[in-house]
């Protein structure tokens, strides 16, 4: 059976290990690269080929992988003078960046009439899973257009729900992000209090680990919380504050309160706005601690 052509935009953090488990699983791969070619040069040296632009990877590609920031590089990257719909002919697209439903939903009702299919397929993990080939990915999508894809996906993915119709995997992903960043911020409000009153860290540890409150993300979390591991979960602080921006956006868009997203994104817009918004999500413990005045 012959495989569909693939291409890849945004082979940064996560996109690395994404496309590199496609290409080494026998897709024929075509990347476009960013800033930083190392990435660029490692897929190419396992037999991907490289387009300059989107529109020349949309010309030879079949499926096209987008995992880029949001929906205004998306949006960019679909409908740019330059852009994937330029190439004039059908794709299917799978956008696997944490996007505005809203504008997932836009963009798939106007891109159709021109034979472009947009799903999405949003992604929850860490780097390391992208690498593993064990990402949870939320897709949706039309069913046909999500099974034609889902070899492509199940290449990266350990874990796969199709949450619905276009637009329901973003939205799956912004809740599933507001649950993460929401721990977070209570994470590093808690550990700050805690230190105010006398608690170490390492104390605090004792009693939550084990405990009803231990989790996975609990466990990344504090890999730099007492390790100081930098590569614990790399997720900038920024990103966190535009997903949290993200979910209030659907929350008015539906009609529904959200006083506890408010105060997370809060959280997150004060580390963004004291200098620590390249840090990655654990670290907003430091930030926390240093509006507390204690390290």
């Amino acid at each position: 059976m012959v495989k569909e052509r693939i291409g890849f935009i945004g082979v940064g953090l996560m996109g690395h290990g994404m496309a590199a488990n496609i290409v080494g699983k026998g897709w024929p791969l075509t990347v476009m690269g960013h800033r930083n070619r190392e990435p660029v040069e490692d897929l190419k040296a396992r037999g991907a080929s490289e387009a300059a632009t989107p529109r020349e990877l949309a010309e030879q590609s079949d499926i096209v992988i987008l995992c880029v920031t949001g929906s205004p590089e998306v949006q960019g990257i679909l409908q740019g003078p330059d852009g994937l719909a330029a190439a004039g002919k059908p794709l299917l697209v799978v956008d696997c960046s944490t996007s505005d439903p809203s504008v997932t939903m836009r963009l798939a009702a106007e891109l159709a009439p021109a034979g472009i299919t947009l799903i999405d397929a949003p992604l929850s993990r860490t780097p390391a899973d992208a690498q593993a080939g064990t990402l949870d990915v939320m897709v949706g999508g039309d069913p046909d257009a999500v099974a034609r894809a889902r070899p492509v996906i199940d290449a990266f993915a350990g874990r796969v729900m199709h949450t619905g119709p276009t637009g329901t995997g973003h939205t799956m992903k912004l809740l599933n992000n507001f649950l993460s960043l929401g721990y977070a911020a209570i994470y590093a409000e808690a550990l700050a209090l805690g230190a105010k009153a006398g608690l170490t860290p390492q104390v605090f540890d004792s009693v939550i680990r084990g405990g009803r409150m231990d989790c996975g993300f609990y466990q990344t979390f504090f890999k730099w919380v007492l390790d100081r591991d930098p590569n614990a979960h790399k997720f900038a602080i920024r990103n966190g504050l535009k997903d949290m921006t993200y979910l209030a956006s659907l929350a008015n868009s539906v009609g529904s309160s959200n006083p506890v997203g408010a105060a997370v994104r809060n959280s997150f817009a004060l580390a963004v706005g004291t200098g620590h918004g390249d840090d990655y999500v654990p670290m907003l413990t430091d930030a926390v601690a240093e509006l507390n005045g204690i390290k």
